[in-house]
């Protein structure tokens, strides 16, 4: 679940980037035999020096605590305790947190599906049906001619649950709760962040750690693929610029649906919602692959369905990650404990 460092800060806003540090996986096996309970000291200190850089941000997240690597003695442990002791509430205040931030996502939630389902204009359900019919070429060429802008809102709305999907596997995953990932984000390609809201609210960092066999399996080594998110970037772009040329008349009259039609009015909403929890999970993202050069990207990542497309293209992969953990680290660990 989504949480704050402190709990007289989590109602600022759902959009605020999060400072919680998430865990660099695991470097290989071969590797990870070769660093001995001395190093694993060394080696969980230097995790959380590398770490201090993202302090200070302000956050809505549960405060994720570093995991060392394989081997790292009870010497880090002591250090993170603490680091994480001078903090506002610290650990002994983060029940109080997680339990506010996880009312706080819940209470939205349930306001907007109140909204949704009850409030939300329905004054044209069977228009509804029939846009429906006509978005998932159920219906024939009948010589109707639909709205540009909401063809391209359909499309890019079947392009989210991919691009969370990349973002959410495997960083966003919950080493701490038996909630699994993957159902909500299958359902999310129906339901849209109507469905992975409660997940957020679920969800307790840090991530589980990884290695190389699992990113050369489906579906790690899909989502990671540089192809795959070339492809969303540039289809994304390709239905922007469709919906940005589409005539004044188009865009009036898409507004006159918006009013009307519960099936517009929510995908609409749905889609803010999608572009507002995205910067989010970009920069936990960001931390959880220790790329502190993508920094620059957060701002970026404001930008609806755009920024997101635009940093899975350019982060780092985890292959390249891992392959920083190897042999090369441990002898400068050794070089290190030496002098």
């Amino acid at each position: 679940m989504l949480s704050s460092s402190s709990s007289s800060s989590s109602a600022a806003a759902l959009v605020l980037t999060c400072s919680s540090r998430a865990p660099l996986p695991r470097a290989p096996r071969h590797a990870a035999a070769r660093i001995s309970s001395v190093n694993g000291a060394r080696a969980g200190a230097a995790l959380l020096g590398s770490a201090a850089w993202r302090r200070g941000w302000a956050q809505i997240c549960r405060d994720s605590s570093l995991q060392g690597p394989p081997g790292a003695d009870a010497a880090a442990g002591e250090q993170e305790k603490e680091n994480t002791e001078g903090r506002i509430g610290g650990r002994g205040g983060g029940s109080i947190s997680d339990w506010t931030t996880s009312v706080l996502l819940f209470g939205i939630w349930a306001g907007l599906m109140y909204y949704v389902l009850q409030l939300a204009p329905n004054q044209t359900p069977y228009r509804d049906t029939y846009f429906l019919q006509k978005l998932c070429n159920l219906k024939g060429d009948d010589g109707f001619r639909m709205n540009e802008v909401l063809v391209s809102l359909w499309y890019i709305m079947g392009l989210w649950p991919l691009m969370y999907s990349m973002l959410l596997l495997p960083t966003g995953r919950s080493s701490k709760s038996n909630i699994p990932v993957w159902p909500f984000l299958v359902l999310s390609c129906i339901g849209g962040a109507y469905v992975l809201i409660p997940y957020f609210v679920l969800w307790k960092p840090p991530p589980p750690p990884i290695d190389e066999d699992e990113i050369g399996q489906w579906p790690l080594k899909f989502l990671e693929s540089k192809l795959t998110a070339g492809v969303t970037f540039v289809v994304g772009i390709g239905l922007i610029i469709y919906a940005a040329k589409a005539g004044g008349e188009d865009w009036r009259e898409f507004i006159r649906y918006f009013r009307e039609s519960k099936f517009i009015h929510a995908t609409c909403l749905d889609f803010c919602l999608l572009s507002a929890f995205s910067p989010f999970w970009v920069y936990n993202d960001i931390t959880a692959r220790r790329w502190k050069n993508g920094s620059w990207l957060l701002p970026v990542a404001l930008i609806p369905f755009v920024g997101p497309s635009l940093y899975l293209l350019l982060r780092p992969s985890l292959s390249s990650l891992l392959g920083a953990t190897g042999p090369s680290d441990d002898e400068s660990q050794k070089q290190q404990l030496r002098s």
